[in-house]
């Protein structure tokens, strides 16, 4: 039998336990873990850091996607930033060949998986309650974080395929 195409998680139903509006957000953040995992699957450790043209490497665009879920998310709860994420924050994009792609796509997978399950316990009625965004306190709403969320992942990770291409053209 041939290999028949992969539905977009959009298009595979409702998510179980997610609520009927945050529905397209959990679609978009598993849609992007699914496009990482296979961009990233043999990507060669030694272009992690690479930085074509000067845009953004690999690296740190896996890293920011997993620390801005967990900033948007931590202030959609109506919480300010603590000081683990504010150090992860200031390191996003700093060379560190200790660190794996393995090891970038994995944290990934478990923000992803934070955010799902944040997202099943969101009740809709907080939807449009007002939050903050960052020491200047800039105005938004649950619902405007979360949706940012899912736009932003969606954003980073379409730069990151082009990326991913230009140093890898095999993938």
């Amino acid at each position: 039998m041939a290999d028949v195409p992969k539905l977009e998680v959009w298009l595979r139903g409702p998510l179980p336990k997610i609520p009927a509006l945050l529905q397209p957000i959990a679609h978009a953040l598993l849609q992007a873990q699914e496009e990482v995992h296979a961009m990233m699957t043999d990507f060669p450790e030694n272009l992690l850091w690479e930085r074509p043209f000067k845009v953004a490497s690999p690296a740190f665009h896996l890293q920011h996607l997993t620390g801005v879920l967990d900033r948007l998310f931590t202030y959609a709860r109506g919480e300010s930033l603590n000081t683990t994420q504010l150090t992860a924050l200031a390191v996003e994009g700093k060379l560190n060949e200790a660190i794996t792609a393995r090891e970038l796509v994995s944290a990934l997978d478990r923000q992803i998986e934070q955010s799902i399950s944040e997202l099943a316990q969101t009740n809709e009625k907080t939807l449009t309650h007002a939050r903050e965004v960052g020491r200047a306190k800039l105005p938004s709403t649950v619902i405007g974080l979360l949706t940012h969320s899912a736009e932003h992942t969606t954003r980073h990770v379409g730069q990151l395929l082009v990326t991913v291409k230009i140093l890898n053209p095999k993938i």
